[in-house]
């Protein structure tokens, strides 16, 4: 168990970094890149917003979301990167995944999205409180 915990203290970071990195990533590019799609789904979910304020707030989630992502992936300033990603994540999460309020057929995967944006809002916690860790272009430590 003490070697297994060395290794996980060595590699964890790193790869738990990848992994909470690819989702924004990934999340960020697809929204570059179905622009238009991405703020129809936005102007359905929130009606009264004006749609060039859509676009506006379109934008700045593209740059949270890959910026972020990037800035955790590298480990430079991945707690600066954490804090925005988290901060953005508390509206959008209540926003586009308040399952609460749905009919029934459309509860469940909401529920599931709102639970996974909890995890990881979690996981950005983490990031904030104890750094990027070993094997990232900054190793921050508080």
């Amino acid at each position: 168990m003490k070697q297994l915990c060395k290794w996980a203290q060595q590699y964890g970071p790193l790869i738990g970094r990848l992994l909470m990195a690819n989702i924004f990533l990934v999340s960020g590019f697809n929204k570059l890149t179905g622009f238009a799609g991405t703020v129809g789904y936005m102007a359905a979910t929130m009606s009264s917003v004006d749609p060039t304020l859509i676009k506006l707030m379109l934008v700045a989630t593209i740059i949270i979301e890959l910026g972020g992502g990037l800035m955790i992936l590298l480990g430079w300033q991945a707690r600066w990167g954490a804090t925005a990603l988290l901060l953005w994540m508390i509206p959008v999460t209540y926003i586009f995944h308040a399952y609460w309020g749905l009919p029934p057929d459309q509860m469940t995967p909401q529920f599931i999205n709102f639970q996974k944006n909890m995890a990881m809002m979690g996981g950005m916690l983490y990031i904030i409180a104890y750094g990027s860790g070993p094997y990232s272009l900054a190793r921050e430590n508080c």
